[in-house]
């Protein structure tokens, strides 16, 4: 009895001092803009495990996004909430946020530059597996991993939760080298029903492995608790809103997403 009383304490003190850690990463782009990462894992884990990159929504690099790397380095992973904006800028203000992605995706090269950085910085972490990488995006973020993967990123898969479909480029027979998974709110007016078809048809003619979800009642943003007060405040925000089956569900659809492509 005494001998099982010592172990359920060690293991409550093990247990105990298990956490997630968090830290800011400092990097640059190509063209030597200062960006911010999000670094999180769980240091109960022993050893490299497979990495995440996670890309924000419009807002920029605010708590939500960092939310999500923090549950992800829960899950057992190794996630890096990266920087598109530079400096780790956010904002709650639709013009502010509508300015900072046009100015980051007018340049179609330093966006992916940028998203490279990311890449690279998280698998230089000595507790990633540079060899098992994947990236989720939301809303804006979920237009850059779809981009990633249109052009021909080497990553395990990329999940895009509420992400614009509509592509510049769009992909090739063969310039796809990685699964996807979409994640589409049945109400988001952010993405028409032809972008929805020729998103499709896009992924068919491209021999993409890809799976596409629609999430039912959601509307864009559906994953993102604040996006009611974002939508409804003084600032005239956009049509979105938070729905909490959707974004349980589609976290879900993530999670076993994930499991597949790392094996």
């Amino acid at each position: 009895m005494r001998v099982l009383l010592m172990c359920l304490l060690l293991l409550a003190s093990t247990l105990a001092q298990a956490e997630i850690k968090t830290q800011e990463l400092h990097y640059k782009d190509l063209n030597g803009t200062p960006l911010v990462g999000y670094f999180a894992y769980d240091d109960a884990i022993q050893g490299p495990r497979p990495g995440v990159v996670v890309v924000h929504e419009w807002w920029g690099l605010n708590d939500y996004a960092k939310g999500r790397a923090r549950a992800l380095a829960a899950l057992g992973y190794s996630a890096l909430a990266i920087d598109m904006y530079g400096e780790g800028k956010n904002t709650e203000h639709p013009k502010d946020a509508m300015a900072f992605m046009q100015e980051a995706s007018a340049n179609a090269a330093v966006s992916s530059a940028r998203f490279d950085a990311g890449v690279k910085l998280l698998k230089q972490q000595p507790q990633t597996n540079p060899a098992k990488i994947a990236a989720i995006g939301y809303c804006f973020g979920g237009t850059v991993v779809l981009n990633a993967a249109r052009h021909g990123a080497s990553l395990a898969g990329v999940v895009s939760f509420h992400g614009g479909l509509a592509a510049k480029t769009r992909a090739t027979k063969g310039s796809v080298k990685t699964p996807i998974l979409v994640e589409h709110g049945e109400l988001d007016s952010m993405s028409t029903p032809k972008d929805v078809a020729d998103f499709k048809t896009e992924m068919s003619t491209a021999g993409v492995n890809y799976q596409f979800v629609v999430q039912p009642g959601a509307k864009h943003g559906f994953t993102n608790p604040d996006a009611d007060r974002l939508a409804h405040g003084d600032h005239g925000g956009p049509d979105i809103g938070y729905n909490k089956e959707a974004d349980e569900k589609s976290w879900a659809d993530m999670q076993a997403f994930l499991k597949k492509v790392f094996g």
